[in-house]
């Protein structure tokens, strides 16, 4: 069943319940009622009326004295629905998946989407099994703040197609910087959302990570995104949201016993992995964001060691360095300065 088959049958679940109802508090429903609820248009409702009426051989009729829609035959109820043991399942796992955004802005507006899944299946039917509960869990990762106006403002630019002027802070400076940046595409990526853009300030396309915007301002001034933008090759070379102009074939080394954790995963759309007799493994794949793939290579430890790039291998040993002097000092505090190493500096396409 696709997708919009799977829309009319939400709609035509929440009608007959709406129906049901109307008949039963005696305010029947109608098409301007079940729009408003459902936030569809009158005739998406006046159609689906006509499709129960037509292709159900559901017995509605309208009551102009009351005005609403009834079921003239009470004991009517639609043709079952074909949801089985493992689509309830994944409804119960969405529901749970769910939970970890409620601190994002957009957690409300999709719970709200869920709810009105929920409420739209049949009442014999429960969405949420105790087993389910009992024996499942999703646990959240961490989450980035987000202002939730900042997010309304970027998301009617990005619906709009209007330009937006943004406060954003970039780590490590001094200062905040206003841009007008056309929005073309949200991502969201290990707990944070990234905004994707035509920036002016750069006049290229920069990634702005949206709980560093401090502030944002719709304006009145429209822009068409170019044909040629593709989301998705954004990220065919990058390890990560943020991307370059250039692509370094990166070669990590993995000892034998992190072997298995590297291969059960796909960390790279265009990755390729060689075995060695000793069992260990190496990564090969294409990044044009360094830094990305500098913590991701640190959050392995002595267990992973960088065989090319030059300048990668080069940025992870002199973090190792900081780190290590660090904790011979036996102060606790860090000695990095805070710059990115030689050669892997942030200004790259996407580093905002």
């Amino acid at each position: 069943m696709g997708d919009r088959d799977k829309s009319q049958l939400m709609r035509l679940l929440f009608i007959d319940r709406s129906l049901r109802e109307g008949m039963a508090s005696g305010r029947l429903a109608n098409c301007t009622s079940m729009a408003a609820a459902y936030e569809v248009s009158t005739k998406s409702i006046l159609r689906d009326i006509d499709y129960l009426r037509h292709q159900r051989d559901a017995p509605i009729a309208y009551d102009a004295v009351r005005r609403g829609y009834y079921y003239t035959e009470e004991q009517y109820r639609l043709p079952a629905i074909d949801l089985t043991e493992s689509d309830l399942f994944a409804i119960c796992i969405a529901e749970m998946a769910l939970r970890q955004h409620e601190n994002s802005p957009v957690y409300d507006r999709l719970k709200g989407v869920f709810d009105k899944i929920e409420a739209s299946l049949p009442a014999s039917v429960s969405v949420q099994p105790s087993w389910v509960a009992e024996a499942l869990s999703v646990v959240p990762e961490p989450q980035t703040r987000i202002d939730a106006a900042v997010w309304t403002t970027v998301s009617e630019g990005l619906r709009g197609h209007r330009l937006v002027r943004i406060v954003h802070e970039r780590p490590g400076a001094a200062t905040a910087k206003t841009r007008e940046v056309a929005p073309y595409h949200l991502a969201r990526y290990q707990g944070e959302w990234y905004l994707v853009g035509h920036c002016r300030l750069r006049g290229a396309l920069r990634t702005f990570a949206v709980s560093r915007i401090r502030a944002a301002e719709l304006l009145a001034e429209t822009f068409t995104v170019p044909a040629d933008f593709d989301a998705t090759a954004l990220s065919a070379d990058s390890f990560g949201v943020f991307g370059g102009h250039h692509a370094f074939p990166v070669r990590i080394r993995f000892r034998p016993d992190l072997a298995p954790y590297v291969l059960e995963r796909q960390w790279h759309p265009r990755q390729e992995v060689e075995r060695h007799r000793d069992g260990s493994v190496e990564l090969l794949f294409p990044a044009t964001h360094l830094p990305e793939v500098k913590r991701w290579v640190l959050s392995w430890g002595r267990g992973a060691r960088v065989l090319a790039p030059a300048e990668l291998a080069a940025a992870v040993r002199e973090e190792l360095a900081a780190a290590l002097a660090g904790y011979n000092k036996g102060s606790g505090t860090a000695t990095d300065s805070g710059k990115p190493p030689k050669g892997i500096g942030c200004e790259a396409k996407g580093g905002g």
